[in-house]
């Protein structure tokens, strides 16, 4: 039997789906605290399908797996929708929106330090 290994959080239903379909598979249930890490690896993990969507449904999955994964977030960290209405105003009026469409190349070190992952020059992200 070959072995496919995914070292992730999955959904409930997804050890049944794989029974029923005849493989067998190998999974536990995880600590709040595990569970909280997982949840948050999950979003990028679900974003990323994104980039792959080929047409207007298949987008429309993703986002709502990136959604789901947000709103059990939301959920495990008692965190309103409100908190977040109040967020992305605070952001908007510090940060803008994103009408003006603009794309940063690169900027001289001014000290600022991003949350972000690094990307190389094709804006794909560095590993």
């Amino acid at each position: 039997m070959k072995k496919i290994y995914y070292y992730k959080l999955i959904r409930d239903k997804i050890p049944d789906r794989i029974r029923l379909a005849g493989a067998q598979a190998k999974y536990k249930k995880l600590n709040a605290k595990t569970f909280e890490e997982e949840l948050i690896k999950k979003v990028e993990e679900e974003a990323s399908g994104m980039q792959k969507a080929k047409n207007r449904p298949e987008l429309a999955d993703e986002i709502a797996d990136v959604i789901d994964v947000i709103e059990e977030i939301k959920k495990l960290k008692k965190i309103s929708t409100k908190d977040i209405a109040k967020a992305q105003k605070k952001n908007f009026l510090r940060k803008g929106g994103f009408k003006k469409r603009l794309y940063l190349y690169w900027s001289s070190d001014d000290g600022y330090k991003t949350n972000e992952k690094r990307r190389d020059r094709r804006g794909n992200f560095k590993k």
